[in-house]
């Protein structure tokens, strides 16, 4: 098989970004915690943008139900961990990528195993709303820049998914929830930072067994895409 080099891999990112935000882009330290079907399309936009160093976490395991939206997600992988999966996927986009690879759910009981001042970027793409409130809080006490995804369930509309300061978010019924366990607690971010968020919430006609709410591809897609250009837009306009 042929070997490319990154400067042939990435040469399309090096005709927009100037040299020193390539050699940033192969130096940042990127952690994104959960790869649903927002955190894997998120990861997978870094990878294709020059990241050189990425830890991903997930203890998911690719589920049928998964095909319609995750990327790691075929009727071929479907009992495989999705770590996994995106591992050997992001080592074929870039062979010198330097992966982690975690089989792990990230969560209140083992959030002090991860040194999250190791990195550069944090990416919150969790579903679970008290491991997402404990990241949100530790990743806001760190040196890190962080960026954190709210609910991509029940969205349509492309042109209603925004970024903004996650007290400010509004009509997102898990950003609601996170600011009233945040109240209850008496615990707080360290510090403000942006979510990607949609206000939409379309009707479900039908019942999912074990509750699960309905996703189209493209809004989850847009929704890790955006998180990922959080982190390209930081990294282009560094000097």
């Amino acid at each position: 098989m042929d070997e490319f080099t990154y400067s042939q891999i990435f040469q399309r990112t090096a005709l927009i970004a100037s040299p020193g935000m390539v050699e940033r882009l192969k130096a940042a330290r990127v952690l994104v915690v959960g790869l649903g079907g927002v955190g894997s399309w998120c990861a997978e936009a870094l990878v294709r943008t020059g990241i050189g160093h990425l830890t991903i976490i997930d203890r998911d395991r690719v589920d049928v139900s998964n095909i319609n939206r995750q990327l790691p997600a075929a009727t071929s992988t479907v009992g495989m961990p999705k770590v996994e999966v995106l591992a050997a996927h992001f080592r074929d986009i870039n062979p010198g990528l330097d992966i982690r690879a975690v089989f792990d759910f990230y969560s209140p009981d083992n959030a002090a195993d991860y040194p999250l001042d190791d990195y550069d970027y944090i990416i919150d793409a969790i579903d679970s709303r008290d491991s997402k409130a404990e990241l949100i809080l530790r990743a806001t006490a760190s040196t890190a820049r962080f960026y954190s995804s709210m609910g991509a369930a029940r969205k349509l509309h492309a042109s209603q998914i925004a970024v903004a300061e996650f007290w400010k978010v509004h009509g997102c019924p898990l950003a609601r929830s996170l600011r009233q366990w945040f109240k209850r607690r008496e615990q707080y971010p360290a510090r403000k930072f942006r979510c990607v968020y949609s206000p939409e919430t379309i009707p479900q006609p039908e019942r999912s067994p074990d509750g699960a709410n309905g996703t189209f591809a493209h809004t989850t897609a847009i929704f890790g895409f955006t998180l990922a250009s959080l982190v390209i837009e930081d990294l282009y306009t560094q000097k």
